[in-house]
C-alpha cells in the first residue's frame, strides 16, 4: 500500500470513527434533552395548574336574623317641662346637634326629655356637663341601665314588661304627631313614637320603622302580644312605611299622620287591614 493509499485510509477510517462517536454523543444528548424537557414540562405543567386553578367559592354562612334589640346603656334625662312646646323645643335643639332625643311624659304630668346611649356613666357624664357648658340646659339626670324595666325582667317576668311597656305606648296618647322634629307644635311621628316607648323601658330600636321591620322575630298576626310591633305600607304598595305598637283586642297605638294625636286604631279598621305588611316581636 502507498503512502498516499494508508493516508488516504487512515483519514477514512479516522473519519468514521469520529463521525460514529459525535452520532452517539448527539443520540445520548438527545435523549438527556428529551429526559430535561419532559421533566420541565410536567412540573411547570403542575405548577401552571396549581397557580391558575379558582379558588374555590366560600361556602356562605347563613345569618341569624336578630331578634331582640339590645339593651340600652346610660341615658340623659332633662327638664321637667308643663309647657308641651318647651319639651319639643329642646328635643329639637338636641336633634340639631345629632342626639337622637325625644320627649315623654311623665307620671307626674310634666314632660321630660331624654336621650343617648353611652357605655358609660362617666361618658353621659362629660356629654352632659358639654350642654351645661353651652348653656343649653340647666341640670340633668343620669338614667342607669338598672332603673330600665328590662333590668327588672327576671324578678318580673316578660308578661310584666310587655304591660310596662304598653303603659308606656299609653301615656303617648293625646299628643300631637310630628315628623322628625321638623317642628316643636306637631309631636311624636310612628316610628319614633315606638322607638321612644321601647327606650324608656331600656331596648334600643332603630329609629325608622322600615329598619324596625328589619329586626325582631316574625310573628303571625294571631300570635300577637301586648307590646308587639305592626307594620303598614301607607305610602307606597308592599313598603313598610308606618308602625304601630299592638294594645291588645285587635287594637293598637300609633301616630297616625300630620295634624293628628297619638290614638287607637284597629287591625281590622279595612284601610290598616288592607295595607297590613306583618307583626315583629322583640321580647
Amino acid at each position: 500500500m502507498t503512502l498516499g493509499k494508508s493516508l488516504s485510509f487512515l483519514n477514512r477510517r479516522g473519519t468514521g470513527q469520529t463521525l460514529m462517536e459525535s452520532g452517539r454523543k448527539v443520540s445520548r444528548g438527545y435523549i438527556l434533552g428529551f429526559i430535561v424537557i419532559f421533566m420541565m414540562a410536567s412540573g411547570c405543567a403542575s405548577r401552571v395548574e396549581v397557580v391558575d386553578r379558582p379558588a374555590p367559592a366560600p361556602i356562605p354562612v347563613p345569618i341569624p336574623e336578630k331578634t331582640t334589640p339590645a339593651r340600652l346603656g346610660y341615658a340623659i334625662q332633662i327638664g321637667a317641662f308643663s309647657n308641651l312646646e318647651n319639651a319639643a323645643r329642646l328635643t329639637d335643639a338636641l336633634e340639631r346637634r345629632k342626639l337622637n332625643a325625644y320627649y315623654f311624659r311623665h307620671p307626674s304630668g310634666l314632660y321630660k326629655v331624654r336621650f343617648g346611649d353611652f357605655p358609660s356613666k362617666v361618658a353621659a357624664v362629660i356629654q352632659a356637663d358639654d350642654l351645661v357648658s353651652r348653656k343649653m340646659i340647666d341640670g340633668y339626670y343620669i338614667v342607669s341601665p338598672d332603673d330600665y324595666a328590662i333590668a327588672k325582667e327576671r324578678q318580673y317576668n316578660s308578661l310584666n314588661l310587655r304591660k310596662d311597656i304598653l303603659n308606656t305606648a299609653e301615656s303617648f296618647l293625646g299628643l300631637p304627631y310630628r315628623w322628625g322634629g321638623s317642628s316643636p307644635d306637631k309631636g311624636f311621628d310612628c316610628s319614633g313614637l315606638t322607638m321612644a316607648v321601647y327606650e324608656l323601658n331600656g331596648l334600643r330600636l332603630p329609629r325608622s320603622s322600615w329598619n324596625q321591620f328589619k329586626v325582631g322575630k316574625p310573628i303571625e298576626r294571631d300570635e300577637l302580644k301586648k307590646g308587639d310591633l305592626v307594620f303598614f305600607a301607607t305610602s307606597r304598595p308592599r313598603r313598610v312605611s308606618h308602625v304601630g305598637l299592638y294594645a291588645g283586642e285587635d287594637r293598637f297605638i300609633h301616630a297616625p299622620g300630620k295634624g293628628k294625636r297619638i290614638r287607637f286604631d284597629k287591625l281590622s279598621n279595612p284601610y290598616y287591614d288592607a295595607r297590613y305588611m306583618g307583626a315583629k316581636q322583640y321580647l
